[in-house]
C-alpha cells in the first residue's frame, strides 16, 4: 500500500476531531481532498461531509487506509474496539496520533504491526474554539519525524508541549483538567457578583473577560503570576484584603491537593482501574 504523503484521517471525529479538521482547513495546512474522517452514524458522516467539503465514511478501515497520519479521536473506551479493526492494516510508512484520554502508547503499539510510530496527545476542551493547549509524547518507535508531524497538525487546535510519556498524568491534570478549575473558580465569582448587587449577565461578563484578559496579558507580556499580582496589589488596599481571605481559606493548598489527585487518577485510568 503507498501512503499519501498529505492524507490526513480523523477516526471518531467527535468535538475535538471536528475542531482539527476544521483547524487543518481553515489555515490552508491541507485542503479538502487531504482529509478523511470516520463516524460510526450515517448522520454524523454527511454533516462532516457538507460542512467541510471532506470525504466521510462509516468505515475506519478505509478512512485509514492510505494516510500519512491516522488521528484516533474515539473516546477511551472505544479504542480497543477501533484497533482490533485498523491495527492489521496500518503499516510503518504511517504516523499514529492518538487523542484518547490516559491511553499509553504502548497499549496501541500491542494492536499494530512491529515498528509502526505513535504518539499520544493530551489535548484540552479549548480546542475546539483553536486557543487549546496539547502535552505531546511519541511512543516507542516514533523519531523526532513522526512528532513533528503530529506537533504540526495538532498545533491548528492552539499550543504543543512536547513531553516524556511519563509526564502525561501531570499534563492531563493541570491542563487536560484545568477548563474545569477556571470555570469553577468562574462560578465562584460570578456568585460572588450577584450577592454584591451586579446582574447575572454582567458579572458573568466581567469575570469571563477579566480571565481572558489576564490570560492574554500572562501569555503575550511573558509575565510571571507573582509580577501581575503584584501589580494589582497596592499597600492596604482591595486586592490585599481578599488575597488574605483566599490564603486564610486555602486555596493555594487545595489546587495543589486537587491537581496531585487528578494527577493519581490519570494513573489508575491508564492502569486500567475503573
Amino acid at each position: 500500500m503507498s501512503v499519501n504523503e498529505r492524507r490526513i484521517a480523523v477516526l471518531g471525529a467527535g468535538k475535538i476531531g471536528e475542531a482539527l479538521i476544521g483547524g487543518l482547513l481553515s489555515s490552508g495546512w491541507r485542503d479538502p481532498g487531504d482529509i478523511v474522517a470516520s463516524s460510526r452514524r450515517e448522520e454524523r458522516v454527511t454533516q462532516l461531509a457538507e460542512r467541510h467539503g471532506i470525504d466521510a465514511t462509516l468505515s475506519n478501515a478505509d478512512a485509514a487506509a492510505d494516510a500519512a497520519l491516522v488521528v484516533i479521536a474515539v473516546k477511551p473506551q472505544d479504542i480497543e474496539g477501533l484497533l482490533g479493526e485498523i491495527g492489521h492494516l496500518i503499516t510503518a510508512e504511517q504516523t499514529v496520533l492518538s487523542v484518547a484520554a490516559a491511553i499509553p502508547t504502548a497499549t496501541i503499539e500491542r494492536h499494530l504491526a512491529p515498528g509502526v510510530p505513535v504518539c499520544r496527545a493530551m489535548p484540552n476542551t479549548p480546542s475546539v474554539v483553536h486557543e487549546g493547549v496539547a502535552g505531546l509524547c511519541a511512543g516507542a518507535h516514533a523519531d523526532d519525524a513522526h512528532v513533528t508531524l503530529a506537533e504540526e497538525a495538532l498545533a491548528h487546535l492552539g499550543a504543543v508541549v512536547r513531553v516524556p510519556e511519563k509526564l502525561m498524568d501531570a499534563v492531563t491534570a493541570v491542563s487536560g483538567s484545568g477548563p474545569a478549575y477556571f470555570a469553577l473558580l468562574a462560578e465562584a465569582m460570578i456568585e460572588a457578583g450577584i450577592l454584591l448587587g451586579l446582574s447575572r449577565e454582567v458579572s458573568t461578563q466581567l469575570v469571563v473577560q477579566t480571565m481572558l484578559g489576564t490570560a492574554h496579558q500572562l501569555r503575550d507580556e511573558r509575565m510571571h503570576p507573582v509580577e501581575l499580582r503584584e501589580m494589582v496589589t497596592s499597600p492596604g488596599g482591595t486586592t490585599i484584603a481578599a488575597i488574605r481571605e483566599l490564603e486564610i481559606a486555602g486555596v493555594r493548598a487545595a489546587f495543589l491537593n486537587a491537581i496531585q489527585a487528578a494527577m493519581v487518577r490519570s494513573r489508575e485510568l491508564a492502569a486500567g482501574e475503573q
